[in-house]
């Protein structure tokens, strides 16, 4: 499937642009106060989302998984830069039927459901894990310009469900969100080397598919910055297209959140619209 007009171009090789988001965040007709905030700031937190079993039985998972000697080779287990410490397991809710119903029982696929207005069906699933003293950054960026630029999701109608195994807390590398921008579409510079994804995965400043310092300045001026802490089993959702980004963790208590990437079956993905060849399906189901 492709469109006539793109209407998100990025990755360009002149000086890039703040445009208005042409469609909406919110697709259904619900009037709940929770999609209405969804709409306006780009995000919503829910604690208790999952319980204490479900908690302790994924965190199990995750230590089976990253103990696995099958998986030390396994293109979707992801460790930062220099270091055998895991950053990101893909596949997650594929490689653990414990995570799986975690995220049914949650209430995510329901939720998501109401946002975008349609069935939905998981694009992504990753485990993102942040070690006491050795958990690395991720820079500013907007989920759906990579989406789209990378693996030709047409429009930003997805979100992503973030599940807390452990506390985020202000000092172990919590999300940061600019609340707001989901309501804009900020272009980035740089033409996308081929399998530019096994850079960017483990970078913490990666050059393409991240706004520019300016523009990253300007939208705080104007929409400032929430930090998003939370008890293990909260759960937040957000738009695919809001800035967000996360510190490192140098604290000595280790951050871990499943998220889960829920995308519209009328938003299918076309060809990478950066022109470059598909990336792995863990990246981006289709």
């Amino acid at each position: 499937m492709a469109l006539a007009v793109d209407d998100y171009v990025t990755r360009v090789t002149t000086t890039p642009t703040i445009i208005d988001r042409p469609v909406p965040v919110v697709w259904s007709r619900a009037d709940d106060p929770e999609i209405q905030r969804f709409a306006e700031f780009g995000y919503v937190q829910r604690q208790g989302a999952l319980d204490a079993g479900r908690v302790d039985a994924c965190l199990e998972e995750v230590h089976r998984i990253g103990a696995d000697a099958t998986m030390a080779t396994d293109p979707r287990v992801i460790r930062e830069a220099g270091s055998d410490a895991v950053r990101s397991i893909f596949d997650v809710h594929i490689l653990s039927e414990v995570v799986q119903e975690a995220v049914e029982y949650s209430g995510a696929i329901e939720l998501a459901r109401e946002i975008l207005g349609s069935d939905v069906y998981v694009h992504q699933s990753r485990l993102n894990y942040k070690p006491g003293f050795a958990g690395g950054a991720f820079y500013w960026h907007s989920d759906f310009e990579t989406w789209h630029a990378e693996d030709g999701m047409p429009r930003p109608r997805a979100c992503s469900a973030s599940l807390a195994l452990t506390r985020n807390e202000v000092y172990n590398g919590p999300l940061m969100i600019m609340p707001g921008t989901q309501k804009y579409f900020v272009q980035c510079a740089g033409e996308t080397p081929e399998a530019y994804y096994e850079e960017s995965l483990v970078s913490t400043a990666p050059t393409i598919g991240v706004p520019s310092e300016g523009h990253i300045a300007e939208l705080y001026r104007s929409h400032g910055l929430d930090v998003l802490t939370g008890g293990a089993g909260s759960m937040t959702m957000f738009d695919c297209n809001t800035l967000h980004a996360s510190g490192g963790n140098i604290s000595p208590v280790p951050r871990a959140n499943v998220f889960v990437v829920f995308n519209s079956v009328e938003n299918e993905l076309a060809s990478p619209f950066a022109g470059t060849p598909r990336r792995p399906d863990f990246l981006a189901r289709r």
